[in-house]
């Protein structure tokens, strides 16, 4: 039984990794920087903290990594493999697409089943691996590509935790995670089954499980990061307990549960207790997470489809007003971080074309539109308030 992870970042190792090594299967890190595999190969193990909860702590050993010049074994190690994950960060997804192929294309030759999960915060990651490999897969392979490789995406509701300086330097491959275990899959892409891992939770309507949870949770994580940064915080916990912010928060906790619950026919009172283990995630103090992080690169996450965006988008959709998602929007269109090049450029942006051009090319909404006006309203608010200066 073994398995291959592309990426080794913090989600890659600090939950599919320690997933996997949990359940006795073995699994072999891709992973584009050379330092990071050389490092991975030459420690051979790296340690998990989870927060809140130090007796599982762990310590994951027999760990080993190729880089990207490791093509043949890269590929060998694919067809050898009963399932591969990815998570590598949804722009880099086009990147692993001629490994993947040239891996799929070595196990037609062997036979068998073989299932791709991507594990991204993104739009669609199955469908951008699937087109990719279509286009360049071999003739030879792609009957068999067709039929017997199932490609599907994860959930990844464990947050992993920048470590700071000082623990890095004593073990610079240590991570920190929140204390959840649950890996929802959608099973019915599934080619197959994949190997029994602890957490796996296999869901069969997937559509609505993962919009329920990036119009609950990512939602709320924009919400408070971007108000948090713009009333001065540092920590998303520590913005989760601000009134001022609290107050908005629960008004777009309401305004997304009533959408979902319309949309997919959950009951609201459900969806409700839903969005209590978001609020509950946010203002836990054992996860030591940043606001800085959490809002890096706003023109994406103001896009038309993101967190705020999306989310005001749908809720307009069921007739209902965006209140408070249009003040977390507002709030994002002042984002303002010296080391965040994208902030930067919204920030440009927005001092020489208007927040009109910012709605118009970063969240494709019309400005005359109700969405815009009402973030421009909100805008208005937060300048009166003292929160905007500019």
């Amino acid at each position: 039984m073994s398995c291959v992870i592309f990426g080794a970042g913090k989600i890659a190792r600090g939950f599919i990794g320690h997933l996997l090594y949990l359940s006795g299967i073995e699994f072999t890190f891709v992973e584009k920087f050379d330092s990071l595999v050389d490092l991975i190969n030459e420690r051979g193990e790296y340690t998990v903290n989870i927060l809140g909860n130090s007796e599982e702590n762990c310590v994951v050993k027999n760990a080993k990594a190729f880089g990207f010049a490791d093509k043949e074994k890269i590929a060998k190690a694919i067809a050898d493999a009963d399932a591969v994950f990815n998570a590598v960060g949804g722009k880099n997804l086009g990147e692993i697409v001629p490994f993947l192929t040239a891996g799929i294309e070595e196990k037609a030759k062997v036979g068998g089943k073989l299932n791709i999960v991507t594990c991204e915060n993104w739009k669609k990651p199955a469908d951008i691996l699937r087109d990719g490999i279509s286009e360049i897969i071999s003739d030879e392979a792609r009957e068999y590509f067709e039929n017997n490789v199932g490609i599907t995406e994860a959930v990844i509701m464990r947050s992993a935790i920048e470590s700071d300086k000082e623990l890095l330097e004593k073990d610079p491959l240590v991570v920190n995670v929140q204390n959840f275990w649950e890996l929802p899959v959608d099973a019915s892409r599934l080619c197959g089954n994949l190997p029994d891992i602890k957490g796996l939770k296999l869901i069969p309507e997937f559509t609505g499980f993962l919009e329920r949870k990036f119009y609950t949770y990512n939602a709320a994580n924009g919400t408070t990061s971007y108000l948090g940064a713009l009333f001065g915080y540092e920590k998303i916990a520590d913005a989760a307990h601000d009134e001022r912010i609290l107050k908005i928060l629960d008004g777009v906790y309401q305004e997304t549960a009533k959408a979902l619950s319309l949309k997919h026919n959950f009951p609201l009172d459900e969806q409700l207790a839903f969005t209590l283990t978001s609020k509950n995630k946010l203002q836990d103090y054992t996860i030591v997470d940043f606001i800085e992080r959490n809002a890096r690169d706003p023109l994406r996450k103001l896009g038309p489809d993101d967190r705020l965006v999306g989310s005001a988008r749908l809720v307009e959709s069921f007739g209902i007003k965006p209140e408070n998602l249009c003040t977390a929007i507002a709030a994002a269109i002042y984002y303002k971080s010296e080391g965040d090049e994208f902030a930067n450029q919204l920030g440009e942006m927005r001092q020489e074309k208007g927040v009109d051009y910012v709605l118009e090319n970063v969240c494709k909404l019309d400005p005359n539109g109700n969405i815009a006006m009402l973030v421009k309203e909100k805008i208005e608010l937060l300048r009166n308030e003292g929160y905007i200066n500019e």
